[in-house]
């Protein structure tokens, strides 16, 4: 394409501006929703990976059923019994049993209710591998701490849980006892697990006497060379088994770490999915547009087309001038959609921070970018190819008499 064909399309474009900016602002809808909604997509499965990755892929998680988190179902639970039963099946390397339990936790005479849990202090370490989190300021619980305290992230700041934060050495109070706070966890990205509060295990029977030896589910590491998958099958069947449950109807289930994720993923996916096909509805809009725009330009330049064809331009050269005309519309909208939807994603991220949600972190490759820029350029270029054609083969001769 030659370079005074580019000017001659980049001079209707101009010289219709209203036109040519409506047509670009339907593109801009819909890449800006694209890309928002693609970049929060990349930004979680890059947090699911690097989860899996820190926390190892060898976890396995036995919980127990029914309503709400584990552990806070009377009728459901793991068993110390069920504990020391799991510990000999081949293949088990590590495993540590978890309590949860709602409580009521009380700041500076303000009651508010959540998740309690006891951590047996000689697998803290575990269960940060676990988790992929730690202490980030303070001390992990030791053995007789009866009367000390690890808060969640959330605990540390003014207004987020309570009305000031939460400093170390603070005395905080739970179900009515009060407790010292010795350290907090880092950041896990949602509001509820970052208002949890951790006590020892032997703290925590103190507290709930009724739930000693009733755990809300352990975790479990496979030996290395150990299909965890496999060994999750077996936990299941061996321990079915020993419970004397029928298939389908355990009060229990197992489940491997990578497939809690993997199904966390699903759901997350198929949310996003929905949303995009959205989007996609807006672009199928732009793509009815641009055609529209064309089809009038063409009826608007018909007799400029006879006159270039009568100086020689062949169909292909007034194939390419339309398309290329309308793949620059669908650009320009792109870049514009793309900048939008940065600031959009951008803004809701930090707004998802601000309220306890770190893990709807938006990310931007550039192969996202790149990719809504084609697929913008695609768009605005097909959609002028039918306009386009039509406009090629006209017959000169027609093309200088139409009125």
């Amino acid at each position: 394409m030659r370079i005074d064909e580019i000017k001659y399309s980049l001079q209707h474009v101009r010289k219709r501006k209203l036109r040519s900016w409506l047509t670009i602002l339907s593109i801009l809808i819909g890449i800006a929703a694209i890309f928002a909604l693609l970049s929060f997509g990349i930004g979680i499965q890059n947090y699911v990976n690097t989860l899996a990755d820190e926390s190892g892929r060898n976890k396995i998680f036995v919980q127990a059923k029914g309503i709400g988190a584990p552990g806070t179902d009377e009728n459901f639970f793991i068993s110390r019994e069920d504990v020391d039963f799991i510990s000999k099946i081949k293949g088990v390397d590590e495993m540590a049993g978890m309590y949860f339990q709602a409580g009521e936790i009380e700041f500076e005479d303000v009651k508010k209710f959540y998740f309690v849990s006891g951590l047996d202090p000689n697998k803290i370490e575990f269960i940060e591998e676990s988790f992929a989190n730690e202490i980030i300021k303070g001390r992990r619980l030791r053995n007789g701490d009866l009367s000390k305290a690890v808060l969640g992230y959330n605990y540390q700041f003014d207004e987020k849980i309570f009305k000031r934060g939460a400093k170390l050495g603070d005395k905080i109070k739970i179900n009515g006892n009060p407790y010292e706070v010795v350290g907090f966890f880092g950041e896990v990205g949602n509001p509820s697990d970052d208002a949890n509060v951790y006590i020892t295990n032997k703290a925590f029977e103190q507290l709930y006497p009724k739930k000693k030896d009733k755990f809300g589910f352990i975790m479990i590491s496979s030996q290395n060379g150990v299909n965890p998958g496999e060994l999750a099958e077996k936990i299941e069947e061996k321990l079915r088994k020993f419970k004397n449950q029928e298939e389908g109807k355990e009060d229990f289930f197992v489940q491997t770490f990578e497939d809690a994720l993997a199904t966390f993923t699903t759901v997350i996916n198929m949310i996003n999915g929905v949303l995009v096909l959205i989007a996609f509805v807006s672009m199928l809009v732009a793509f009815v547009n641009i055609m529209n725009t064309m089809y009038t330009a063409i009826i608007e330049r018909t007799k400029e087309i006879g006159v270039m064809k009568a100086v020689g331009a062949k169909n292909e050269d007034i194939l390419l001038i339309f398309m290329f005309e309308s793949g620059f519309l669908g650009l320009v909208g792109g870049i514009a959609g793309v900048i939008v939807g940065y600031a959009v994603a951008s803004i809701g991220g930090a707004a998802a921070a601000a309220n306890g949600f770190a893990l709807l972190r938006p990310e931007f490759p550039v192969a996202l970018i790149i990719g809504c820029l084609l697929f913008a350029f695609i768009i605005g270029a097909v959609a002028g190819y039918f306009p386009a054609r039509r406009a090629s083969r006209l017959k000169p001769v027609d093309a200088l008499r139409y009125e």
